[in-house]
């Protein structure tokens, strides 16, 4: 259940809008990385504070990939830098952080600097940051107070039924998870022999790859992100030319390719591409063709990493 007071949080003057409670005032929809954008913090902290908040859960976080979030341009290390280590670790869907650093990843996303994030607290507190500076605070209690402290601010605390950015739990897309059933299914397939390939979305946005084998598939097991979303793939073929002659004409496509020194990348290509890709892929020992379009999404298996006690908690 969501909490049961919600409040929209803006710098947007109730006054300002017209009859379909479209804003059409003069306030840039830009974070003006001074004090307003201060304010903003202040006022979610007031927030936080009445309802007895001290730590919050990231849920679904996302990094920005080839499409970004937002007006502003994405950074580099997304706006988490100084928050977490270059590589993310710590940045994971079910990871608690102490109130001043969640304030840091709305002031991320605030600026539209490549990170996105939900921050929860079970079902007692919720932030949930939307597009052009509106942010969406939830709690179990009504807090009056914070309320009142927004105003004073020179925000806006508008109450609403819900936040549109909560989370669907109706429909999840992932349901299985990575148990040890899903690992004796994949060991089968690599016993025949042969091998696959293993997309690991350890983020939204974030994806890893790895060339699975019999000998080296407990290993990879140990390094996987938390939580992490797996899709495992027929393996990369070492013929790079024909795959690249088998490029489909008008449809958008992942092109995947292994590296000389065995790194694996991935480039979002279509026909036009085709010179440009020719180049990256000088040197390659293997590649494949993924499917972007949802309809012809059909990996050989599709799961998400369960807890340390085997519940599914990730939200995919």
């Amino acid at each position: 259940m969501p909490p049961s007071f919600a409040h929209r949080i803006t710098k947007y003057n109730p006054a300002d809008r017209d009859e379909h409670g479209h804003y059409i005032g003069a306030e840039d929809t830009e974070s003006d990385h001074g004090p307003v954008e201060a304010a903003y913090l202040e006022a979610i902290a007031a927030f936080a504070q009445e309802s007895g908040i001290d730590l919050l859960e990231i849920r679904e976080p996302q990094v920005a990939g080839f499409v970004g979030f937002g007006l502003e341009t994405s950074v580099d290390g997304h706006g988490l830098a100084g928050l977490f280590p270059s590589d993310l670790t710590g940045y994971y869907d079910g990871a608690e952080v102490s109130v001043p650093v969640a304030l840091e990843l709305v002031r991320a996303m605030l600026r539209d600097q490549g990170a996105w994030c939900r921050l929860e607290q079970q079902n007692t507190f919720t932030v949930h940051v939307g597009w052009d500076q509106y942010v969406y605070v939830g709690s179990d209690q009504p807090c009056e107070a914070a309320v009142a402290r927004t105003r004073e601010l020179g925000l806006f605390a508008e109450p609403v039924t819900a936040s549109p950015y909560a989370a669907d739990l109706e429909e999840r897309e992932v349901t299985q998870p990575a148990d040890e059933e899903f690992w004796e299914r994949i060991r089968a397939e690599l016993a025949t022999p042969r091998t696959l390939l293993l997309e690991e979305a350890y983020l939204r946005g974030a994806v890893r790859w790895h060339r699975l084998t019999a000998n080296n598939l407990d290993t990879v097991r140990a390094v996987l992100g938390q939580r992490a979303l797996l899709t495992v793939w027929p393996g990369l073929t070492s013929d790079v030319q024909a795959v690249l002659a088998a490029l489909p004409k008008d449809e958008s496509v992942h092109f995947v390719w292994e590296t000389a020194n065995g790194t694996i990348r991935r480039a979002t290509v279509d026909e036009t591409d085709r010179q440009q890709l020719t180049t990256w892929v000088t040197g390659a020992t293997a590649a494949c063709v993924l499917p972007l379009a949802v309809d012809r999404h059909h990996p050989l298996f599709e799961a998400a990493l369960p807890d340390n006690d085997g519940v599914l908690r990730a939200r995919w």
